[in-house]
């Protein structure tokens, strides 16, 4: 039996593919999927991290009420994903993609991820690993890729972790 979603992704022609990647084996495994979809496709390949600024928040708050921020932290996070987005970038390019961009954007990951890129880029397809969070991560901010499957402007493809499932299914 032939899934929707499949005939779906062999008979839609995408223009701007938008990878949102974080560093995780979740978002690479989606990463070779976007690939394969973009060279399918012929499509522009928009190679995007979110820098989440909060996630560094050291939970001390000064007289003024502003929140500490490990500055430390973000220049060397910047840095590992400035090289992370150079080594995907290298990747796309070898399978004969022409048009790839590798972007990196300061903000809520479910904001961008659902309006500012997307509009920004002309997104007409949006792909995400499962998930880059742990349970309690999840269970306490939600899920980035639940958020932008409910509230993406384009179609969404959320590529699955075999090795997540496999753990899940060995329980």
């Amino acid at each position: 039996m032939i899934r929707g979603d499949v005939i779906m992704l062999d008979t839609q022609q995408y223009q701007r593919i938008l990878i949102a990647v974080d560093g995780s084996e979740s978002s690479e495994n989606a990463l070779t999927k976007a690939i394969k979809i973009a060279e399918r496709n012929n499509s522009e390949l928009i190679i995007a991290h979110v820098f989440d600024v909060n996630s560094y928040a050291l939970g001390m708050i000064d007289t003024a009420g502003i929140t500490a921020i490990d500055a430390i932290g973000i220049d060397t996070d910047k840095e590992i994903m400035e090289n992370l987005l150079k080594e995907y970038k290298q990747r796309a390019t070898k399978h004969n993609l022409k048009n790839v961009e590798t972007i990196m954007v300061q903000g809520a990951p479910k904001i961008e991820l659902t309006q500012g890129i997307p509009n920004e880029y002309h997104v007409d397809l949006i792909v995400v690993g499962q998930t880059g969070m742990n349970a309690v991560e999840r269970w306490m901010m939600g899920s980035v890729s639940e958020h932008i499957i409910r509230h993406a402007p384009c179609d969404v493809l959320v590529v699955r972790n075999k090795k997540q499932d496999e753990e899940v299914n060995n329980d």
